[in-house]
């Protein structure tokens, strides 16, 4: 027979650290704020439909556990993952009955993400007539992965990725669940923390590890790689974290913030994400960022893209960087991309409008009667190669599209511009 004690022992010391009462939990501190929600809970002993959206190991299966203790509901947990259409079923018809019986019921939902818009569904009239608790816990954005019904019957609150002072309170508290210090220096237990990017539950682990393992010798952080794996970044190629750090990257480059992005790519590239995908997204921003700021940018990025094709990884990923620092590094207009924009809404609001007949080529009799390439000027007849006819539909007014900026070589571009719409002016009086 084994003791409570040597049974509780045997638990992984993540678990046996899960706190008994919210006021316990590390890391959300904005939760417990005057006025804010879990506060509310602990000072009215009131539990309300909510969806925990926060990175794995920050808290969520613990918060949504420790709401039982506020209430007199049961509570039943169960995962998204593994849950189908009759397990629900099951627990809606369970919790019907105890409702009859004046009885609530609180239902965790782990990764409550992983269901299906018709299984989200399924919750609603169950939350609206009291019959269950909601609350569910996604590591994915609640506005893209959960359905605006079920979002407007909850609240959802934010859990936030443990900060290096939160990880290193979780490691005293596990000093002292263990009744000994871990042997290691402030640079070492600093490295630990790092390692953890966040994750209480893989922090508490890693602890385990050093524990069982550390003898009367001070660890440093050459010992600790024999004992510790390096943890993979968090990244999920087809969800929001994707899009937040390909959002980042592309906003170092445009904020002209070289040594950002070149973090943000040594991120994606870490993380596993495809070099092609980042290499599309460097020709997408030579032409939207830099333009004709810089007109080899365009080139530059494709240049990168052939380079990394030929060479592959990890040799050719030297010609990413290369590019982000040259696209880092350089003028930056949209001119050409806010014009092109233009350009294409004025053709949906024009609709059919013919050219105007004088650029048309007369290709028959017919067309020749009805004046097509009647009166047209040949560009090169004239001085400066320019006659300043209309070329655009005789029932529009003449539109401004494409307004370069002074940046780099744009402004070569915007004096041009300037030459060539004073001497159409000139040309357009002595017409008239």
């Amino acid at each position: 027979m084994h003791s409570l004690f040597e049974e509780e022992n045997k638990k992984p010391l993540a678990e046996r650290m899960r706190p008994t009462k919210l006021e316990l939990v590390v890391g959300q501190e904005h939760l417990f704020e005057p006025g804010a929600a879990l506060a509310q809970v602990i000072k009215f002993r009131h539990v309300r439909s909510l969806i925990l959206w926060g990175p794995p190991g920050s808290g969520k299966t613990t918060i949504g556990h420790l709401l039982a203790n506020y209430s007199n509901y049961k509570f039943i947990s169960i995962s998204a993952v593994g849950s189908g259409v009759s397990d629900l079923q099951k627990l809606f018809v369970e919790a019907s009955k105890r409702f009859e019986l004046g009885y609530g019921t609180i239902l965790f939902v782990d990764e409550i993400h992983r269901f299906t818009r018709v299984q989200q569904d399924r919750f609603l009239s169950y939350i609206e007539k009291g019959i269950i608790v909601l609350i569910g816990a996604t590591t994915e954005n609640p506005s893209f992965s959960l359905t605006p019904a079920l979002l407007s019957r909850t609240q959802v609150l934010i859990i936030k990725r443990l900060d290096q002072h939160a990880l290193n309170k979780l490691l005293c508290r596990a000093e002292e669940k263990v009744g000994k210090k871990l042997l290691i220096g402030v640079q070492t237990r600093l490295k630990v923390c790092n390692l953890a990017d966040g994750d209480g539950r893989y922090l508490l682990n890693m602890a385990e590890a050093i524990f069982d393992a550390q003898t009367d010798k001070m660890l440093n952080e050459k010992n600790l790689t024999h004992i510790l794996q390096r943890r993979l970044p968090i990244y999920d190629k087809s969800q929001e974290f994707h899009f937040n750090l390909i959002s980042a990257f592309h906003k170092s480059l445009r904020g002209s913030d070289v040594d950002a992005a070149l973090y943000w790519l040594g991120r994606m590239l870490e993380g596993g994400e495809d070099p092609i995908y980042i290499i599309r997204r460097l020709v997408r921003f030579a032409s939207e960022d830099v333009g004709l700021a810089d007109p080899q940018a365009l080139s530059c990025s494709i240049a990168a893209w052939d380079a990394y094709v030929k060479l592959g990884s990890p040799e050719g990923e030297l010609a990413i960087g290369q590019c982000v620092i040259y696209l880092s590094m350089a003028p930056k207009s949209n001119s050409a991309y806010l014009a092109f924009n233009q350009a294409r809404s004025l053709a949906k609001e024009t609709g059919s409008l013919s050219p105007p007949k004088h650029i048309l080529n007369a290709t028959s009799k017919l067309t020749s009667r009805l004046g097509y390439g009647k009166n047209y000027e040949y560009d090169h007849n004239h001085d400066n190669s320019f006659s300043g006819q209309n070329y655009f539909p005789e029932e529009m007014k003449r539109p401004v599209l494409y307004v370069p900026r002074d940046a780099g070589f744009e402004r070569e571009i915007a004096r041009k511009a300037k030459y060539w719409n004073k001497l159409r002016r000139i040309k357009t009086d002595k017409k008239n």
